[in-house]
């Protein structure tokens, strides 16, 4: 605290007066110190991940190129299925292996879909599950 004490006879009263600049002295050093501490905020998230292991990458898979031309005929690897029997049969053999082919099934944009849908569902009842639509580029 501070006061006014000097000589001044014509005003007679004491000025009584907090000084206000320690206050604020203190307040800031105790701000300052609270930035300082907080912890900065990331804009990530830690993940404990487990350790790497030596695991071979697993074999890549073979890969079965079904193809429908404008006229609807199927193609299985280049080579013409005579009919949708020899279709469902090279479908479940290949279904029956230790590591599923991937089937990459391009139809021509002039192709009738019931042709196209056969296909998708015989894999589907042959047991295929990886199946890829390529060439959709076409029916832009």
């Amino acid at each position: 605290m501070s006061m006014n004490v000097g000589n001044n006879s014509s005003d007679g009263d004491m000025l009584v007066d907090m000084n206000t600049t320690p206050l604020i002295d203190v307040m800031l050093v105790l701000l300052i110190m609270f930035i300082i501490t907080i912890p900065i905020q990331l804009h990530s998230v830690n993940m404990n991940m487990p350790p790497a292991s030596n695991v071979k990458p697993p074999i890549e898979p073979e890969i079965v190129k079904i193809d429908i031309n404008e006229a609807s005929q199927i193609f299985w690897n280049g080579a013409m299925v005579a009919d949708r029997n020899e279709l469902q049969a090279k479908m479940v053999a290949a279904a029956a292996l230790p590591t599923q082919p991937e089937i990459h099934l391009r139809p021509n944009k002039l192709a009738k879909y019931e042709i196209v849908a056969y296909v998708m569902a015989a894999s589907q009842r042959a047991g295929l599950v990886k199946m890829g639509i390529l060439g959709h580029e076409q029916f832009l």
